[in-house]
């Protein structure tokens, strides 16, 4: 019932217990985990993040005549976006499978100006501090990445994860091509 006292903000209807204790603020931001084909995984920022989608491969629509690194357009919502491959967009030999019931696709956004990431893998969403002082430089990416990444952070379970600049990606020249 909505004129419960349990609804409302501020309001403890038993006083034996701490409504605040356990309950902690995420300290950073919050990006979304994810890997492209040769198995490197990477993080965007969720407020760059429209919407995470799987779509069939016969659902994205090839065109002629674009980029090798295009592999379509899908509809999202009534609104016409390319799909391109992440993964070789940033320089890495092996494409996504396409040879699968979905793929995933990570929808970013910019300035009304949308574009589809194919990825081989979706992996989970995290906080993570993205305080540049944090953030170490990338020294294992290769020069075909380094423009689209902002750093990397060394987690505690040893792997490295870099994060990605959804904005040069979307913006780049390199799609025409």
């Amino acid at each position: 019932m909505v004129s419960d006292i349990a609804f409302f903000p501020g309001s403890n209807p038993d006083p034996d217990i701490d409504v605040e204790q356990g309950l902690e603020a995420p300290e950073g931001e919050l990006h979304l985990r994810f890997f492209v084909a040769s198995g490197m995984e990477f993080a965007l920022p969720a407020v760059g993040i429209r919407e995470v989608l799987e779509y069939a491969p016969d659902r994205i629509n090839p065109m002629p005549n674009v980029s090798p690194l295009l592999l379509g357009t899908v509809n999202i919502r009534g609104r016409v976006v390319w799909v391109g491959d992440l993964g070789q967009f940033l320089g890495e030999p092996t494409p996504v499978s396409t040879d699968r019931s979905e793929v995933s696709i990570i929808a970013i956004e910019d300035q009304g100006l949308m574009l589809g990431l194919a990825v081989e893998r979706i992996g989970v969403m995290m906080w993570l501090d993205p305080d540049p002082t944090k953030l170490k430089v990338s020294r294992s990416a290769p020069d075909s990445m380094s423009p689209f990444i902002r750093g990397e952070w060394h987690l505690e379970d040893g792997t490295s994860l870099k994060l990605l600049d959804q904005i040069n990606i979307l913006r780049s020249a390199r799609w025409a091509t």
